[in-house]
């Protein structure tokens, strides 16, 4: 197929048979495209749904992002993952409103500057909310166009990066350049799937030459897997007599930055002297189920304790810890597995006060 053919082909699928009534497409303002490209980015549409809704009631526009405290926007986020993401958006708000008089800058160049905003992600607030021509290079279209042009090499690397960019940038028509990148997005999502594409419903069918020769999922050629490294941490929930767990803030950069956690022992024994920095008496204490959490480059095996506490004497609380009352949570950024554990301890709490 010509380019013509080929953006023509997505366009006529799309009128028919695109999605249409997701949430960023009503009222689309680049503010709401971008924080839904930014949830996205490796998150599935289903999972996105919610957060993008809740998010938006919360924080409806660039300036309520700019303005709201770090723990709201993190609360917002907990489950979603890579927090990073989190903090650059409110880093890239302030930026925008501070900077750009709360207007978003019309064109990749210039929205590539802005915190955590990639090419791919510029061309699709680009295109899709402001009407210029930007191709976009997200994982779904990065699947399509390697299956349909049979690109050799994991995507990763710079020199395949470059020669899907060169394609994308080939197809991507003038006209409708909205539509086309919404259209790329949703045959990736849902026709052109990473284990079981519906090469026969694709209106790319007859010049994709993955599906030419047999072998749509031979690509995208995937990263050369190394096994993951292994970690294991010890993470004591310190319950007082009210129920509160203690918690403290993780530094802003790093694993989980800005995040409420649970302390961290290499070891039980450490627990003395965790309960001794903040004026706490052991009262008892029991190992609970292990919990093991992936990341990208490694896997963290978590050994949970619930530590009943008593207070002894005076103590001063310090600024980035906390008692987390599970009866009635405040509005934290959690990472993931914590946030699990906290429901574990309640579930355990009740129950034992049942007793």
């Amino acid at each position: 197929m010509s380019p013509e053919q080929f953006s023509s082909a997505v366009l006529d699928w799309y009128d028919e048979h695109g999605r249409h009534d997701l949430p960023w497409q009503q009222g689309i303002t680049p503010y709401r495209v971008w924080v839904s490209e930014i949830m996205l980015q490796q998150t599935q549409v289903s999972t996105v749904l919610n957060y993008f809704d809740r998010f938006m009631q919360a924080l409806p526009t660039v300036q309520a992002l700019a303005e709201a405290p770090e723990d709201e926007v993190l609360h917002l986020w907990t489950g979603l993952g890579y927090y990073t993401r989190a903090r650059n958006l409110q880093k890239a708000a302030k930026v925008v409103v501070e900077q750009h008089g709360g207007e978003f800058p019309r064109s990749v160049e210039q929205l590539t500057e802005l915190p955590g905003i990639g090419r791919s992600t510029a061309g699709a607030i680009a295109s899709i909310s402001m009407g210029i021509r930007a191709p976009i290079l997200d994982g779904n279209v990065k699947r399509v166009l390697a299956r349909y042009t049979a690109q050799a090499g994991y995507p990763g690397e710079p020199k395949v990066a470059n020669q899907l960019w060169a394609t994308a940038e080939r197809f991507t028509p003038q006209q409708r350049a909205n539509h086309y990148t919404q259209a790329m997005m949703d045959m990736g999502a849902t026709l052109c799937t990473r284990s079981k594409p519906s090469c026969l419903i694709c209106p790319l069918q007859r010049g994709c030459e993955a599906h030419l020769h047999g072998e749509e999922t031979r690509y995208p050629e995937p990263k050369p897997r190394k096994a993951l490294p292994q970690r294991r941490t010890l993470m004591p929930l310190l319950a007082n007599h009210e129920g509160a767990i203690l918690l403290y803030r993780r530094p802003s950069s790093g694993l989980w930055g800005g995040l409420w956690s649970l302390p961290e022992l290499d070891d039980i024994a450490q627990l003395d002297d965790l309960a001794y920095q903040h004026g706490l008496r052991l009262a008892g204490r029991h190992a609970m189920d292990g919990l093991t959490h992936t990341f990208s480059h490694f896997q963290l095996a978590i050994e949970p304790w619930l530590v009943h506490v008593d207070p002894v004497g005076e103590h001063v609380a310090e600024a980035d810890w906390l008692w987390y009352n599970l009866a009635t949570p405040p509005r934290l950024g959690l990472a993931a597995p914590v946030k699990k554990l906290l429901e574990r301890a309640a579930d355990e709490l009740i129950a034992g006060d049942a007793r």
